[in-house]
């Protein structure tokens, strides 16, 4: 017998799909079910995050995931994807690249936020890259629902990657912002960040959603277009970028 999404843990958003805040670093972690395939996005911080996800995911739908994307390639977003063997992995264009060369840098990152020194080794050696690239938007199909993936960085970092779920049966469209929007805090703008063109980025993600969709950020509370708009605003008066 299957459970409900509430009774695994998670937030349901709409007919098949959902989302987790996990543990720990508060990471979105969301999943769009269709009829012939299963999406998460993101994969949490280590394997273990990786696999007890795969495991809720499959004790709700009776079936397993089959497709990954991943929205940009911090720790606690990726390190968790080698829990997903044979899936398909998807990413920015150039994003697989980037995770190949940058495993110690993971590695280190991860440590340094806290993640368990072994876990974080572990997880960075087996590091699954995105072999499919999306380098302006891409459809996928899970049989009777598509998904539109949509490079729209770079910004909070080199590889932003937005997951469009088309709303169906008078539903809003679900739009995953990765860290592009965060509502438990302030945007973070680290050492790989783009501030200069995250206003806009956010300018392409709110086109790609529209006014009426409900938008859920890589940490915090899912928002609505107003909120990503006074985010973007607050952005480019943070870092002096002119209002479009």
């Amino acid at each position: 017998m299957h459970t409900s999404w509430e009774e695994a843990g998670w937030e349901q958003l709409g007919d098949g799909v959902a989302r987790r805040r996990m543990p720990g670093w508060d990471e979105t972690i969301g999943v769009i079910a269709g009829t012939t395939g299963v999406m998460i996005v993101d994969t949490g911080a280590t394997l273990r995050d990786g696999a007890d996800l795969r495991r809720a995911i499959r004790g709700v739908l009776g079936r397993d995931v089959t497709h990954v994307a991943l929205t940009h390639p911090h720790f606690d977003h990726v390190l968790g994807t080698a829990a997903f063997a044979g899936v398909k992995v998807f990413g920015a264009a150039g994003l697989g690249d980037l995770l190949r060369r940058g495993k110690d840098t993971l590695r280190h990152d991860a440590i340094r936020h806290g993640v368990d020194r072994d876990a974080a080794a572990e997880a960075a050696d087996l590091l699954v890259a995105p072999h499919h690239h999306v380098h302006d938007q891409l459809t996928v199909e899970l049989g009777d629902r598509q998904v539109l993936l949509a490079n729209v960085g770079p910004a909070h970092s080199t590889h932003d990657l937005a997951v469009l779920v088309p709303g169906r049966g008078g539903s809003p469209e679900i739009v995953f912002c990765g860290d592009l929007v965060e509502e438990s805090g302030e945007p973070q703008a680290g050492p790989d960040a783009l501030p200069q063109r995250w206003p806009g980025a956010l300018d392409r993600l709110l086109a790609l959603g529209g006014e009426d969709a409900r938008y859920v950020p890589g940490h915090g509370a899912v928002v609505d277009a107003g909120f990503v708009r006074a985010q973007r605003a607050a952005l480019a008066a943070r870092f002096g970028v002119a209002p479009s």
